[in-house]
């Protein structure tokens, strides 16, 4: 069968259609496997599947990252709902990772092996707002002044959660939760080349900090020129969740946020996480500096 698949107007992401990705046959993820490495991410209209079959379909991608330290969990709730159905205040702790999700970010960066793939299926959604928006670092790259490029080509920087948090304005303990990334904070280049398409992306984001050779002034606006331009269009693209979406993405080469929505309103969706090839995704560690001076800002929204 040949699927439906048409591109967004921008710069990355197709849509899909003519497929059912619980009865997904090799012809169908091979087409499917094609498309994510093209288009980086994937629109998956009316999906409506149950959690077991996301979780295999993320299989076809790589080994399922755990994303809650000592269970088996595959894939989680991203809810502003409690187990009990109450709806959270900024007083629950998980509303702090919420709002954290709407600054631009890549999953997993600060862990010592990053996320190759996520996906998101939308359980119950918003009238207005709760869009989750995308952004192309490979086409960022290709825009960027060739002066630009020869200054950053060579350069690294760290990610630590605990530090994109505190810029959020949010204060997290060591151990609270965040498995791994107690090992420390991973050391990445600002500029990843594809393992798959040798394609040349910016790899920055909320988590980055502290670029290797540079003081922390310089570092953070440096950090921050480049965001706001990549995450700007023909290069992002803003998904309007209906029930039943599922959207597939490639962490190595795309960032994400969620935007704003009512929050006296439930709304979930169910996340699952791909964790990266250690050959390309493996980062080394140093000591996690959280005092390094970060200071709230909306800028960077």
């Amino acid at each position: 069968m040949t699927l439906n698949i048409t591109p967004l107007e921008a710069t990355l992401g197709a849509t899909i259609t003519g497929v059912d990705l619980a009865n997904l046959d090799e012809p169908e993820w091979t087409q499917i496997e094609d498309a994510f490495h093209a288009h980086a991410i994937l629109v998956f209209p009316g999906q409506h599947l149950a959690e077991d079959d996301q979780n295999a379909f993320a299989r076809r991608f790589g080994d399922i990252e755990v994303l809650v330290p000592g269970t088996k969990m595959q894939s989680v709730p991203l809810s502003n709902k409690n187990e009990d159905g109450s709806l959270m205040t900024e007083k629950d702790p998980f509303f702090e990772t919420l709002r954290g999700n709407e600054y631009w970010h890549t999953d997993s960066s600060y862990m010592p092996l990053a996320a190759k793939a996520s996906m998101l299926s939308a359980q119950v959604v918003t009238a207005e707002g709760g869009e989750t928006e995308w952004a192309d670092m490979r086409a960022a790259w290709d825009a960027l002044e060739d002066a630009r490029k020869t200054q950053v080509s060579d350069l690294a920087a760290s990610h630590s959660l605990y530090h994109s948090q505190a810029e959020a304005g949010y204060e997290i303990k060591t151990g609270a939760g965040y498995g791994y990334h107690d090992k420390g904070a991973p050391l990445r280049p600002l500029v990843k080349t594809h393992p798959v398409t040798g394609r040349l992306a910016l790899y920055i984001g909320r988590h980055a900090y502290d670029v290797t050779g540079l003081d922390k002034d310089t570092s953070k606006q440096l950090l921050l020129d480049l965001l706001i331009f990549a995450c700007q269009p023909p290069r992002t693209y803003a998904h309007t969740w209906q029930p039943g979406d599922l959207v597939v993405w490639d962490n190595r080469c795309v960032l994400h946020r969620a935007r704003t929505y009512d929050t006296s309103l439930p709304r979930v969706l169910r996340h699952t996480r791909v964790a990266g090839d250690p050959a390309t995704e493996l980062a080394p560690t140093a000591p996690d500096d959280r005092a390094s001076g970060f200071t709230p800002t909306a800028s960077n929204q």
